[in-house]
């Protein structure tokens, strides 16, 4: 079965996110893409619908658009359709809006798609307190999960549990600058945090 995602971005910002859901989900389909050029965030937009065309249907919406009015226009407008919108990294209500695209839960109206992306899920095989395989079990859309395996296997585990969180922070397409004042946090370090985790608690030892 075939889902559909639309998603809507500003200048081209979630290109590796596409090509990551291509390419670690071929099940969903992604149409569809809507990008639209960047706005700065102090000017107000009266009239979104000029910018976001509302002849559309999925199975849920990605929302990578930066703009305030833009944004919220969107998810007031997938509400009345009844579609559900993952905004990451945004505040917004009637959306759901982890911190990080990689700290995205499981959600039952998005299942097939939280079920493959989200925060991470590794089984690590360890033999002789080395790395010998990565499987990942879900991951990031950027597709930074899958990326860094090849520079872990081979490695003993504990230089693979440091060495992982910075790998991860060089494939991340966060934007490195979003830090949350309130936790402390950047995007780009959760997301090495999250997959540090991730690979400790995937360890088996054989």
């Amino acid at each position: 079965m075939k889902y559909k995602i639309a998603l809507f971005e500003e200048s081209g910002c979630a290109k590796r996110k596409i090509e990551g859901i291509k390419k670690y989900a071929p099940e969903i389909l992604i149409s569809p893409i809507v990008d639209i050029p960047s706005i700065r965030s102090d000017i107000v937009i009266d009239e979104p619908d000029e910018f976001l065309s509302i002849d559309f249907d999925a199975d849920m919406v990605l929302d990578y658009i930066k703009h305030p009015d833009l944004s919220y226009f969107l998810v007031q407008l997938c509400k009345e359709k009844k579609i559900p919108v993952v905004a990451s990294g945004q505040k917004i209500k009637g959306a759901i809006c982890p911190f990080t695209c990689c700290g995205l839960g499981y959600h039952k109206s998005i299942e097939f798609y939280s079920k493959r992306f989200g925060f991470p899920e590794y089984k690590v095989l360890v033999s002789n307190n080395k790395i010998k395989e990565i499987i990942v079990i879900k991951g990031a859309p950027c597709g930074a999960t899958w990326e860094v395996i090849d520079g872990l296997l081979g490695l003993d585990v504990e230089d693979a549990l440091v060495l992982i969180g910075r790998l991860v922070q060089y494939n991340c397409s966060a934007d490195p600058s979003a830090f949350d004042p309130i936790t402390q946090k950047s995007a780009v370090h959760f997301a090495g945090k999250v997959h540090q985790l991730a690979l400790k608690k995937g360890l088996k030892i054989v």
